[in-house]
């Protein structure tokens, strides 16, 4: 409550010192132009407000919504939820030398935490260096997870629940980018620091990764005492869209304390693959991730926590309606579905041959009204089936929702 409370303070002093700036003097920082950017770049492309010749601008965005959901018949009511809020702030100390922070509240009333803080030296066009808190290029939507450029209220079950974004981790790396005409290629490589015991000790009771976000230590500390790596690679053609593929792994356990060996070394290995593109004619964005998962989950350990696990999602938005809509200019009304599928145990119980249940499929249409392209209100119905372990028949969960999200 301190340090919420230093920083509201913070933060009305900043207004009054704004109050004192000529409003001519607040601009709009740019960002790379959406033909030569990939999903790699979307830490900068986000909007900032610059104050006259001042190095630092800043900018955020916010997330609320309504929603009425049941499972079986059974629901809580009515609910109202305040998501989160994000403050940007970023600054080019000098000539190719950039920092750039991402301060979230989520959920809104009870935690602070840095996201994103990082330093960039670019060296040249294909070799840059990066240093700090870094987003781990996982998939695309781990970095691309700005509540605004979403259709939808929820984030990607498999991105947010079996992988843990928004994952972020204190570490080094480098990355770059090239381009020819409708070509561009670009990839990232990070040692950062790594998950933990947690990801199969767990109040869950199965295999998740997401678990060692609730670990404070790990950004001050690595529980195996070696890094995670990271690495990405991307290729855009303009006319046909970005393909991604990514990986992510290393010892997650505490093997070792003092010189003593306790435990084997236990691996974690994450590949994904994520594609975007923009049909030409029908202006139809499409974007779709999947994952899988392994990890070296040890014999003691009961068949429900599962050693691989896979997942994804796929998003279609079609635009229907783009004009002059209560006064906005180019405003645009769209149609949007989403379809689900995770898999937290992939495999047959050794007894009986049997599938080893535990997944999740859902699908989850929607439309999205933008006044303007950094905002939007977008309302969307949720269908879900989610078996247990056994395989028993599925639990059936339904949920409307009504919300709002903007760049500020």
């Amino acid at each position: 409550m301190k340090k919420l409370f230093t920083l509201i303070i913070s933060i009305g002093i900043g207004q009054m010192a704004f109050a004192q700036i000529d409003p001519k003097l607040l601009r709009a920082k740019p960002s790379d132009t959406a033909k030569n950017s990939l999903n790699m770049d979307a830490v900068y492309e986000r909007p900032f407000i610059a104050v006259g010749k001042l190095p630092v601008s800043v900018g955020g965005y916010m997330e609320a919504n309504w929603q009425y959901q049941g499972t079986d018949g059974v629901s809580e009511g009515q609910q109202f939820q305040f998501r989160r809020m994000t403050l940007f702030v970023a600054s080019t100390i000098s000539k190719r030398i950039k920092f750039l922070s991402e301060i979230e509240f989520e959920p809104a009333e009870k935690e602070i935490a840095v996201e994103f803080a990082a330093l960039d030296l670019e060296l040249h066009p294909l070799l840059n260096l990066r240093g700090g808190m870094i987003l781990n290029p996982i998939g695309a939507f781990n970095q691309n997870h700005d509540g605004p450029k979403w259709e939808f209220t929820d984030r990607p079950i498999a991105m947010t629940q079996m992988l843990p974004a928004t994952w972020s981790s204190a570490g080094f790396g480098i990355y770059g980018k090239n381009y020819s005409g409708d070509w561009m290629l670009g990839y990232e490589l990070y040692a950062t620091s790594s998950f933990d015991d947690s990801i199969i000790a767990n109040p869950e009771n199965r295999t998740s990764l997401a678990a060692s976000k609730r670990n404070p230590e790990r950004f001050e500390e690595i529980a195996s005492g070696q890094p995670l790596l990271t690495g990405k690679v991307a290729v855009r053609k303009n006319n046909i869209g970005e393909l991604g593929l990514s990986y992510m792994g290393g010892v997650y356990n505490k093997w070792q304390s003092d010189g003593i060996v306790l435990d084997e070394k236990r691996r974690l290995n994450v590949f994904a693959i994520d594609f975007n593109t923009t049909l030409p004619k029908l202006k139809t964005f499409i974007t779709a991730e999947w994952a899988w998962i392994k990890v070296d989950v040890p014999d003691t350990y009961s068949q429900q926590f599962g050693s691989r696990q896979m997942g994804g999602y796929m998003d279609i938005v079609q635009p229907v309606i783009k004009r002059t809509i209560l006064g906005w200019q180019h405003s645009v009304v769209s149609l949007a579905c989403r379809v689900e599928y995770v898999d937290w145990n992939v495999g047959r119980f050794r007894e009986t041959g049997g599938n080893i249940g535990d997944e999740l499929f859902s699908i989850m249409p929607g439309v999205s009204f933008r006044p303007r392209q950094q905002t939007v209100l977008r309302f969307s119905y949720r269908k879900q089936w989610q078996k247990d372990i056994l395989g028993n028949p599925a639990a059936r969960t339904g949920a409307v929702q009504f919300g709002i999200s903007t760049y500020f």
